[in-house]
């Protein structure tokens, strides 16, 4: 199911086609729009195929306003949810993916977790412990499974960088780019590139906002680069000497690849990148952007421990829960889910007759 809230062709038929997934079987279109109407159209949009198909769960990933619409159309209709990456919190309501991590935990049967803290915090939150299963990063799986091609390929060298010889930035959210502080950004990573030269390439939004707001890098060790798709960007990054970022998901990878990273918000839905990993964080404040060269000299290039599950097997682990069987409809869970036999489906019955529901 695609839909479609991710549309420029960079950010998204690119991933399609580099991962191999398959073309989608559903393409909702929903397109761009603010988060009530992107909500709306997904679940106008999806729930007819839900009917249509009566899947035996739904499984949602992340946080995006697709995550939450298809909960709840799922939901409303009595299908079970799964969400991956569940229990995730930056403990800010203001951040629109705040909202849609704690509402779809709410009405999921089962709550696949990749960290320690995320148990924690649904548990916290009144979710049963039993709805709970921590599997693993399934995005390290995705990491680890491209790796080879990206290496094969010399990413960084046919750009004409030196390894280890730039910083790369990648930055996205409103609170940043639809507003003043925009400038400051500019500027300090100006001043960062009579340094060391900055890549950025851009996403579609960052680059309106700049447009819009007459603005320039001045420096040509500033880079600028079209939206990139998933293996050019992580050649990118597994070469770089750091990243800036206000990117969750480039927290993860590069905690993986042992990349410094410097996060430009005052909170992280993934603090064990900060307490095992490579990340800092610097504050919504762009002004600190200069200080990355200084940090990266004294504190070098650290190899810190991958957290637990971040293995490459965290796909398999998921599978397995759902073969155990899918929790039955009973409304939001507040309890112990109940089990079916009805829903066991055994790894031999699915190698035997192809079933992917």
């Amino acid at each position: 199911m695609h839909t479609g809230q991710h549309y420029d062709d960079a950010l998204s038929r690119v991933f399609v086609e580099e991962l191999e997934v398959g073309r989608p079987q559903h393409m909702l279109d929903v397109g761009s729009g603010s988060h009530a109407v992107q909500t709306a159209r997904v679940m106008e949009r999806l729930a007819p195929v839900l009917e249509r198909e009566r899947p035996d769960v739904v499984l949602v990933p992340g946080d995006v306003n697709s995550t939450l619409a298809a909960a709840l159309a799922a939901a409303k209709l009595q299908i079970p949810v799964a969400h991956i990456e569940a229990g995730l919190r930056s403990f800010d309501r203001s951040m629109p993916e705040e909202l849609n991590r704690i509402l779809t935990d709410q009405i999921s049967s089962l709550l696949f977790t990749h960290s320690p803290e995320a148990r924690e915090n649904l548990l916290r939150e009144g979710c049963d412990g039993a709805r709970i299963h921590a599997v693993g990063n399934t995005m390290i799986d995705t990491l680890m499974a491209m790796r080879p091609r990206v290496d094969s390929q010399r990413i960084a060298a046919r750009h004409g960088l030196r390894h280890r010889g730039y910083l790369l930035v990648t930055l996205h959210r409103p609170a940043l780019v639809d507003g003043p502080l925009l400038a400051a950004v500019v500027s300090a990573l100006d001043r960062v590139a009579e340094d060391l030269p900055v890549v950025f390439p851009m996403h579609p939004r960052t680059a309106k906002a700049m447009e819009r707001a007459g603005l320039a890098f001045s420096t040509r060790a500033a880079r600028l680069l079209e939206p990139l798709g998933y293996l050019e960007f992580l050649g990118l990054l597994a070469a770089a000497a750091g990243v800036v970022t206000d990117s969750g998901g480039i927290q993860e990878e590069a905690t993986y690849l042992g990349i410094p990273c410097f996060t430009l918000r005052d909170n992280t839905e993934r603090p064990i990148t900060c307490e095992l990993g490579t990340n800092t964080l610097l504050g919504l404040a762009p002004e600190r952007i200069r200080e990355v060269p200084a940090l990266l000299v004294d504190g070098g290039r650290r190899r810190a421990a991958v957290p637990p599950g971040w293995d490459g097997a965290a796909a398999e682990r998921l599978v397995d829960v759902l073969m155990a069987g899918i929790p039955e409809w009973e409304g939001p869970p507040t309890g112990a889910p109940a089990y079916s036999a009805d829903h066991h489906v055994s790894r031999a019955e699915i190698r035997a007759t192809g079933r992917r529901r």
